[in-house]
């Protein structure tokens, strides 16, 4: 087979041969005597669409230490351990805030990492948070963990190879984001085929050529005497892209748009809420496991907002014993302190609430999508700012079959429709379900939805029945683009995004 091959390729070549068939291009630059190693990566990427050579690229993490100094240091949730054996193994959250050595960004880590780590059990008595050791936590105490051993590890050695260490213990240790630093090397090769070995048989000849014509060489007649360098039309050519929307974007806005298209009125509120319309408003009690730090992003400035009106007289009463509801309420005293904490919102069904509590005579029809933030360590599957899709209908005689529909008709739309529903629970809906779109040969599930409660409605003088749902737009984007790993959109990395098609 007959090739055409540029100046830099044939050097590339015949670097290869004398470095025995295989070499790294830093070798190959310097093996034939190339000015940059650029030089050698363009012609062995059109030696490779060519057939000549093949390219191996062995790509190796490695893991270090954000500073050294962390490995002299103990975990906030070992300060948190220590200081539990010295109360006698349960404090409250309090005092082990003000006691234990730990800030109050620290404790919060604490807290979280020693319920993850199943060192000690969070409960709360008579309105206050406690702290209390358990047998895991006590054998904590004797003996380090994995985490702990491989921080000590990488303070001695300073660096480490995926392959030296356990990755699942790295990858824990990398989710907390203020300990480890994890860098990315590729040692590439490149190898010269049977093609490439019998083009080389053939015999090269270096010599001389024009790969572009200029007026000058026109002039002279030079070309007449030099070897000009063809074109194949048809050989690879890189691809080229042009403008378009962030994929995340795109999915936002098909979701607007078909809600649109269904007769839905979008609505905004801030991100930063009180915990009344956050948690309150939606009937979910004030010791719920969501309200802790671990949990929920709590402000310090503004640390609270001012609340009230009759609707807050209401919802204390709904909480305590029921108010004018048919419920019996949660039967404990609502603090309105607690109340006008202020936090990054965890759902965007608090912007649902507040516009039905504006809008309380129906019908009403509205959605919104929106950012949601909560404290949880980012994986394949979740983020700690996430987007929501939320949305209600409030009209006489709505009913479930009519939310199921609603359901399966969005999907549709969407491009799913295969929709099953299954019961589930959720403290603000009753009854509750959980909605699955068949992807592929599985059900994967896309959200939550029910009808609000008395509790949640009533309050508001709303006297028909709500249907809500809040379902996650990452989720559907997932499969959607058909990725597997949720933070992929979001790392902004362009040969990626490239790749995702215009609709």
């Amino acid at each position: 087979m007959s090739y055409e091959l540029s100046r830099f390729e044939k050097m590339t070549l015949l670097a290869l041969q004398e470095l025995e068939g295989e070499g790294a291009p830093e070798e190959i630059a310097e093996t034939g005597d190339f000015e940059q190693t650029a030089q050698v990566m363009n012609a062995v990427s059109w030696l490779n669409s060519k057939g000549l050579v093949e390219v191996e690229d062995d790509e190796t993490r490695y893991f270090s230490l954000l500073r050294k100094s962390i490995a002299s240091k103990d975990l906030p949730e070992r300060t948190a351990l220590k200081y539990l054996k010295k109360a006698g193994g349960r404090c409250s959250v309090e005092e082990l805030r003000e006691e234990s050595g730990l800030d109050k960004k620290m404790s919060g880590i604490a807290l979280g990492w020693l319920k993850k780590k199943n060192w000690a059990r969070i409960t709360k008595e008579d309105g206050e948070t406690y702290v209390e050791m358990t047998r895991e936590g006590k054998k904590a105490l004797r003996q380090k963990g994995k985490d702990e051993e491989l921080i000590v590890e990488l303070g001695k050695k300073g660096e480490m190879s995926e392959k030296d260490l356990d990755i699942y213990t790295a990858k824990k240790l990398l989710s907390r984001q203020d300990i480890l630093k994890e860098d990315t090397t590729v040692k590439r090769t490149v190898r010269l085929t049977e093609e490439g070995r019998v083009v080389l048989e053939d015999g090269i000849e270096l010599k001389p050529e024009i790969t572009q014509l200029t007026p000058e060489i026109i002039r002279t007649g030079a070309w007449k005497e030099a070897h000009i360098r063809p074109y194949d039309v048809k050989s690879f050519a890189p691809t080229e892209y042009g403008g378009k929307k962030h994929p995340l974007r795109r999915e936002l806005d098909i979701v607007r748009r078909v809600f649109l298209e269904m007769g839905f009125t979008e609505i905004k509120y801030d991100f930063i809420q009180p915990t009344f319309w956050n948690m309150d408003a939606l009937f979910i009690p004030q010791d719920h496991p969501a309200r802790d730090l671990q949990d929920t992003y709590y402000l310090e400035r503004p640390a609270r907002s001012e609340i009230e009106g009759d609707v807050v007289d209401k919802i204390k009463s709904v909480h305590e014993d029921g108010g004018e509801t048919r419920s019996s309420g949660w039967g404990y005293d609502w603090s309105q302190d607690e109340a006008s904490r202020n936090v990054l919102r965890t759902h965007t069904t608090v912007t649902t609430i507040r516009a039905l509590s504006e809008n309380p005579e129906p019908p009403q029809k509205f959605f919104a999508v929106d950012r949601n933030f909560r404290c949880e360590a980012t994986d394949a599957t979740h983020l700690s700012e996430f987007i929501q899709i939320e949305g209600v209908v409030m009209e006489e005689d709505a009913n479930l079959d009519m939310l199921i529909g609603l359901m399966k008709e969005f999907y549709s739309k969407m491009g799913f429709d295969d929709i099953k529903v299954r019961p589930s629970y959720f403290p603000f809906t009753e009854p509750s379900l959980e909605v699955f779109a068949k992807y592929g040969d599985d059900y994967l599930e896309m959200g939550g939805a029910g009808i609000f409660r008395e509790e949640v409605t009533a309050p508001h003088g709303i006297e028909q029945p709500v249907l809500a749902w809040g379902l996650g737009l990452e989720r559907l984007v997932m499969l959607r683009l058909g990725i597997d790993d949720i933070r992929e959109p979001y790392k902004n990395d362009l040969s990626l995004l490239k790749s995702y098609s215009l609709l």
